[in-house]
């Protein structure tokens, strides 16, 4: 067997076993989790907020967003008017069931937007309008999502989730 042939095998095994852990581990091999903790990414994120009027911070819950974002990201959302809205854009919205949700535009017109979570297999039921809009994702700020956090007062919680 020649080196070459060796150093392919070997980097395939290690990769097997790389995807093997984190399958075991119960996280998605392309969820962009980090090591810094979901405190440390909320200050984050809090402090871009004060810099720049409009922006407010959230936290999610869910992976309907990945590999862009998932449980445990920190996003910060600034205000928006629904005539500014374009297919792309992540919006965060309020749907009928009265629970805030973080989704990208799928289509766009004079009655509103439809979303829908890149992980999903259909699109929300609830179009977003200038009624239910909170604004559009400006960062986002990744963290480790297991580890413990301290204070989560005054931080609004949206759902990357299946569609409702």
């Amino acid at each position: 067997m020649s080196f070459h042939h060796l150093s392919h095998s070997l980097r395939m095994a290690v990769l097997l076993a790389g995807l093997a852990l984190t399958a075991a581990a119960g996280v998605a091999a392309d969820n962009p989790r980090t090591n810094v903790p979901l405190d440390t990414a909320l200050a984050d994120a809090r402090l871009l907020a004060t810099r720049k009027p409009g922006l407010t911070v959230v936290r999610v819950a869910g992976d309907s967003m990945l590999p862009y974002f998932g449980d445990g990201a920190v996003l910060v959302v600034k205000r928006a008017a629904a005539a500014q809205l374009q297919p792309g854009m992540i919006v965060l919205y309020t749907n009928a069931l009265n629970e805030t949700v973080a989704h990208r535009i799928v289509t766009a017109d004079a009655a509103g937007c439809t979303v829908q979570g890149y992980n999903n297999d259909r699109a929300d039921s609830t179009r977003v309008t200038a009624e239910n809009l909170q604004g559009v994702v400006y960062a986002t700020f990744h963290s480790a999502a297991d580890r413990p956090v301290l204070d989560l007062s005054g931080v609004q919680l949206a759902l990357a989730a299946p569609a409702r």
